[in-house]
């Protein structure tokens, strides 16, 4: 009933509600004065969300530029403390543990673990093998062998023979399978290479979720939603944000936040 009811309010004060569409792959989604909540959200996460995704309708009106901006301190606090962001990130990994990039983390480093594995392989036959230099043997072995293919993509499909019917499929995972006679050197080599680009495609998804999550305008709206949820606890993660925050919230800043806020 209180999401209805909530939704009932908004849609007063002139922001279309959307709750049957998938909200772009997100929880919820704001542009100007429409927000979506996806249809696929738990019922626990739909105040939430809703809430979260008013604080960006609150921050639009304080800053129409936000959407390409990603908003700045000084206009959603006016003044930009050194310590409000640091705050800002606490509440944002309470209020979602994404942020976090646990399982992200966790993933670079068995990635990690693996790499080096590899390099002990090589290094058992070529004791001098870097990383960061040329692996000369290795070049001039792969030149000859269709496995440079595997050097690019981790699985390949090679079309031959009269109108190119005769298919051959490799792939990293079954190196050893497809090139029985290949050094066990090289093959480790192969899926060191391999785990590089996995490793940085990891590292490039982490930075993007940083980028993303760091952003004032995602963070005060992950405030907002920390203060629904547990305004306690959001006051004792971020208490120089907090003491700004609702001193503007009371003088009216915030305009129907404070309305939400105190009735929902």
């Amino acid at each position: 009933m209180e999401a209805k009811e909530l939704i009932k309010y908004l849609k007063n004060l002139g922001i279309e509600v959307h709750t049957t569409t998938k909200a772009r792959g997100h929880q919820g989604f704001f542009l100007k004065s429409r927000i979506d909540i996806s249809k696929n959200i738990p019922p626990y996460r739909v105040m939430p969300t809703l809430v979260h995704e008013f604080a960006h309708y609150i921050h639009y009106n304080l800053e129409p530029e936000m959407p390409k901006t990603g908003g700045s301190f000084e206009k959603l606090f006016k003044q930009n403390k050194p310590e409000f962001e640091a705050e800002l990130i606490k509440v944002t990994n309470f209020v979602d543990e994404n942020s976090m990039c646990v399982k992200l983390n966790e993933h670079k480093e068995r990635v990690k673990d693996q790499l080096k594995k590899q390099e002990v392989i090589i290094k058992k036959f070529y004791p001098d093998f870097q990383r960061s230099k040329k692996f000369k043997e290795f070049d001039k072995y792969i030149k000859k062998s269709k496995a440079r293919y595997l050097l690019k993509y981790d699985r390949v499909k090679l079309l031959g023979g009269l109108f190119r019917r005769s298919v051959e499929i490799y792939s990293v995972q079954n190196i050893e399978y497809d090139f029985p006679d290949m050094p066990e050197a090289f093959a480790a080599y192969i899926r060191l290479r391999s785990l590089q680009k996995k490793q940085k495609r990891i590292s490039a998804r982490i930075n993007k979720l940083k980028k993303y999550y760091t952003k004032p305008a995602e963070l005060f709206a992950r405030f907002v939603e920390g203060v629904y949820l547990d305004k306690e606890w959001t006051c004792v993660l971020a208490p120089s944000v907090s003491e700004n925050f609702f001193m503007l919230l009371e003088s009216g800043y915030y305009g129907k936040l404070k309305e939400v806020i105190e009735k929902f």
